[in-house]
């Protein structure tokens, strides 16, 4: 429906803010459900998620290069269909972990998504940038878009 907007609220963080032609439900339950992630959110081949307070998540994805790297966290705040807040790490490398949150707001028959990470530094937060996150997150959300339409 959009493209990503990317802005840098603070040193530390990064916000990615997009609407999707879907109501906050469906777009939450892509966030949430492992089949749907799937579809979606780079190339997983394993998604695991405990849906509450203190619950953990962990997603395998494999790579080009045929690497499978993991990322993991704990559930830390849910709003069912509103918002996720939640901590992220890697399994292959320890950058200190990130807490992401994210707000699905209804906006007429659409939802505005806006993703906000705070990173344990200014560094860890422009290294991810010149890796290509925001480019890889706008492919993903072009993908969601197609899952979206398919529900």
């Amino acid at each position: 429906m959009s493209e990503v907007a990317v802005t840098l609220p603070s040193d530390m963080e990064l916000r990615m803010t997009r609407s999707f032609a879907a109501a906050p439900e469906l777009v939450y339950a892509a966030h949430t459900i492992p089949e749907l992630l799937k579809r979606w959110y780079g190339s997983l081949v394993s998604a695991e998620i405990d849906l509450r307070v203190g619950g953990e998540w962990r997603f395998v994805s494999k790579r080009p290069d045929g690497r499978e790297i993991g990322q993991f966290g704990v559930y830390r705040e849910i709003e069912p269909n509103a918002r996720l807040v939640q901590t992220e790490n890697w399994t292959d490398w320890n950058p200190g972990e990130l807490s992401v949150s994210t707000i699905f707001a209804p906006a007429g028959a659409a939802t505005r998504l806006e993703v906000t990470i705070q990173f344990p530094s200014r560094e860890v937060r422009d290294l991810l940038i010149k890796a290509g996150m925001n480019d890889e997150a706008a492919g993903q959300y072009r993908r969601l878009d197609a899952v979206l339409a398919d529900q």
